[in-house]
């Protein structure tokens, strides 16, 4: 980088872009002047500017993260419907939580934290490696607002000690690759099977299977011409289009009253017969959660690093000052994940790869698409009724297994490279089929570190904190958090300890 670069401010270096033989060179150009401040007041004109490239990861993670909440409550409903007796959750419920969760995290942690205060710190969006668990962490006996707790507790001191990367080379690529797999699998055809079933539940089993095929093929374009980054608003557009053409529409219902949803935590968390009808969670729900936070925060590492050289990859050189930073990123999740849910939400929260990997391929910082993205967001949960589109399940179906559940099979078998990584990716499968995903892969990791099985050179290397001490003990935690809760009880018949 020039002199000239170093010591003269983003307002002073800035040039409008007819100066530019390309507009790629001019965008190019914003990246590399820009002086973003960490944790202090960054100003349009002066730090940033608005280009009309922030619409397209502005829309496209607003569209996303609309399905991923609306999936995200509903399988909360779902799961807690189905663990406690006195509850019954349906889809106005989970509507009106992903309006909670769409007005204050947007416009505290998207237009405030990445927008003005800390533009290297990626959204906090949603964990859509988590969103097949769900079902299991409701049936757990676990409390949205325990495992809130614990994960942004496990967060912020992953944070403070910069354990993302220890997190992430503890856990092998075989074992990394048979989760996702595992995941992805499960979930797609979770998703198949709601939209089969769905269809079939108003008389017209065609329109199922006519969406599912259209939507593969456009899928499969898409990564063809490498813009898998639009699939999402792509493809659950095109689902809500075709079922609307073929006849389906009188099953979609615009129920959701303009204004806004109720934003007092005491009726969500404060009894047991209005909002969550959870009331205040016990010890017994934060013993239940606690496997399943060490898991959701184990996995935000590798997700993390993904994003970050996403950017590496799509932004020209001499850009490290615009790059998002991984520890600050993990620390706003954190934050975001403990005031979004004790508010009313029920979100489980990561890096916002909707957001970013449209924002990197449309070469584009952060600040200027977040406080976009978090308006739009705002916009629309008071509006209200795109919500009941959202949650349609031509769209929501869609949206999740085009966003979510293809992308996390696609990134688990590219993880598996040979032969060693395979038998880890293996085990790990057959070990998340017969007990869970989350003690399959404590286990797989102890296994894997100790090169029982996988690659047995890789084990040599590591010490006995990395072999022992810390997979273990995350084993022996997560074993006894699920004996005490009883997860093995309807399975296995093993009793809970508490």
């Amino acid at each position: 980088m020039s002199d000239e670069k170093q010591t003269k401010s983003y307002s002073e270096l800035h040039k409008p872009s007819s100066e530019f033989a390309t507009r790629s060179d001019y965008l190019d150009h914003e990246l590399q002047i820009m002086k973003p401040r960490r944790f202090g007041l960054n100003l349009p004109g002066r730090d940033f500017r608005f280009e009309w490239e922030d619409l397209v990861p502005a829309i496209a993670g607003t569209i996303g993260i609309i399905a991923m909440y609306s999936a995200v409550m509903m399988s909360w409903a779902d799961g807690l419907t189905e663990a406690w007796p006195h509850i019954t959750l349906g889809k106005e419920f989970a509507i009106e939580v992903a309006r909670v969760e769409m007005l204050i995290p947007a416009l505290l942690f998207c237009i405030i934290a990445s927008g003005f205060l800390n533009p290297r710190a990626n959204l906090a969006g949603n964990h859509g490696p988590m969103i097949p668990l769900i079902g299991a962490i409701a049936l757990a006996g676990a409390h949205p607002l325990a495992l809130a707790l614990l994960l942004g507790v496990f967060g912020l001191l992953l944070s403070y000690f910069k354990g993302g990367s220890k997190l992430v080379n503890l856990t092998s690529e075989g074992v990394a690759g048979g989760l996702l797999v595992f995941l992805g699998f499960t979930g797609a055809f979770s998703q198949i099977g709601q939209i089969q079933s769905w269809a079939k539940g108003i008389d017209m089993g065609h329109v199922g299977l006519i969406v599912l095929a259209v939507n593969v093929i456009l899928y499969a374009f898409l990564a063809k011409i490498n813009k898998r980054w639009l699939a999402i608003p792509a493809c659950a557009i095109t689902g809500l289009v075709l079922a609307l053409a073929l006849g389906a529409g009188f099953d979609l219902q615009f129920n959701t009253e303009m204004g806004l949803p109720n934003l007092n935590p005491v009726y969500w968390w404060g009894s047991t017969t209005e909002g969550w009808m959870l009331g205040l969670p016990n010890l017994e729900h934060f013993i239940a959660s606690l496997p399943f936070a060490i898991l959701a925060v184990a996995m935000w590492s590798p997700d993390f690093l993904g994003h970050r050289i996403f950017q590496e990859l799509n932004y020209p050189r001499n850009t490290e000052k615009v790059l998002m930073d991984v520890d600050d990123t993990m620390t706003m999740c954190s934050i975001r994940q403990m005031v979004g849910t004790a508010v009313g939400g029920g979100n489980i929260t990561s890096s916002w790869g909707t957001y970013m990997i449209p924002a990197a391929i449309a070469k584009r910082p952060i600040p200027g698409g977040a406080i976009l993205l978090g308006s739009l967001c705002i916009i629309i949960a008071i509006l209200g009724f795109p919500m009941d589109a959202a949650v349609w399940p031509p769209v929501m179906r869609i949206a999740l297994l085009v966003g979510v559940f293809l992308p996390l099979l696609e990134a688990g078998m590219q993880m598996i490279k040979n032969t060693k990584d395979s038998q880890s990716a293996g085990i790990c499968i057959f070990s998340a089929a017969v007990l869970n995903p989350v003690l399959a892969w404590a286990l797989t990791m102890l296994l894997d570190n100790n090169g029982l099985i996988g690659d047995k050179e890789r084990a040599t290397k590591l010490s006995f904190l990395d072999k022992i001490v810390i997979p273990g003990g995350v084993l022996i935690i997560c074993l006894l958090a699920m004996l005490a809760v009883g997860m093995f009880e309807g399975q296995y018949g093993l009793p809970a300890l508490l």
